[in-house]
């Protein structure tokens, strides 16, 4: 018997749904407990980034714009650290060593920049050297335009991968409706470079007049999470809307939708978009309803939380948590609370210990220990 037009789209509509309640339907578990805690490092009050150098002692990127060497429990502020536009969500925002820090001392930072004409700023990264308890060698690598006085959606985060790129994002900046699926402009984008700054020459849009070379995928919100899966894929998860927020593992020249569609609704309880999917646009690999405000990201890869391998951690700024997300074969298969009630997780790193160690605002750096 021959299925009928009308049967057809009614059976792919419900294994749509089915699959959108699925991806979505994971409820929360409660704290397990089966840790303690340590303050590595008090009194911090929006600690963004956060990246160990080779002797063991940490940088710290405080969000007010002050970089802080912690080195045997005692805290040396960097000087000559760029002014930051200092401003709602912008600020100084994430750090990250160069994979061969050891051999050429770049350290990658970006920030929120009043650089240019306009009034306001825009998400810039440079890389810089560290000597005598000053950054040397200052190099702007990239800074998003135009300015804008908008304090929200800088992104921001850094990654290099395995073969040696560096990953960085810009949120949209809050103009949904323009920037993100443009690839002319910046915000709401992933980029890719090469360590120094150039444009790698199988970028995908390297080619297409007037686009942002350094564009590596577009659609995006505001990832304020970026890590590399086990696999040595780049993952991001959006800080979405009321409602939507999502984990992307980001493809070469892919659309990630926003704000043509998304799971989200506007903070006033108005719709952004009827539609959730659409062809020629990615479909987040979990997304969260209610939003959990997620915040830094990574992978646990050590041998120290066995129970705990090969799954991902993210922060939630609303809730006050570290969420233990469960993976087997790329699909989430359950959720964990950790750290409940300690305060809003901005980062969360694995160190080159093996422990995990999670920022939290107005307390400090926790290491997590398993009992």
């Amino acid at each position: 018997m021959k299925s009928s037009p009308l049967l057809l789209l009614l059976l792919f509509v419900c294994t749509t749904c089915a699959q959108q309640k699925k991806t979505n339907d994971i409820r929360i578990e409660e704290d397990p407990k089966n840790y303690t805690t340590e303050l590595i490092v008090p009194d911090l009050q929006i600690p963004w980034g956060m990246a160990w150098l080779p002797d063991g002692s940490m940088l710290i990127a405080e969000k007010r714009g002050e970089l802080i060497h912690f080195k045997n429990g005692t805290k040396t502020i960097i000087g000559n650290v760029p002014e930051v536009y200092n401003r709602n969500q912008g600020g100084l925002l994430d750090i990250e060593l160069h994979p061969r820090y050891k051999e050429n001392g770049w350290i990658y930072i970006t920030y929120s920049s009043r650089e240019g004409t306009e009034k306001g700023g825009n998400t810039a990264l440079i890389r810089a050297k560290l000597e005598n308890h000053q950054l040397t060698q200052i190099e702007k690598l990239y800074k998003g335009t135009p300015n804008t006085t908008r304090g929200h959606h800088f992104g921001s985060r850094i990654e290099f991968d395995r073969d040696g790129y560096l990953y960085f994002s810009i949120g949209d900046r809050g103009n949904r409706d323009v920037n993100p699926q443009d690839i002319t402009k910046d915000g709401g984008k992933i980029y890719r470079l090469n360590d120094d700054g150039s444009i790698p020459k199988d970028n995908p849009f390297i080619d297409k007049k007037g686009a942002k070379k350094a564009i590596y995928s577009y659609g995006h919100r505001n990832p304020q999470g970026m890590a590399i899966h086990p696999s040595g894929a780049i993952w991001v998860h959006e800080h979405g809307p009321r409602g939507g927020d999502e984990i992307n593992p980001i493809k070469k020249g892919a659309n990630y939708g926003w704000p043509i569609i998304t799971y989200g609704i506007n903070y006033s309880g108005t719709s952004i978009t009827d539609i959730t999917q659409k062809e020629g646009m990615e479909q987040p690999l979990y997304y969260w309803v209610p939003s959990i405000a997620p915040s830094g990201m990574d992978f646990i890869t050590s041998d120290i939380y066995p129970s705990w391998k090969n799954n991902l951690l993210v922060g939630s700024l609303v809730f006050q948590y570290l969420e233990l997300i469960e993976l087997t074969n790329n699909e989430v298969t359950g959720r964990k609370k950790l750290l409940d009630g300690m305060g809003r997780v901005r980062n969360v790193r694995q160190g080159p210990d093996g422990y995990i160690y999670a920022a939290i605002e107005n307390m400090g750096i926790v290491k997590i220990i398993p009992k």
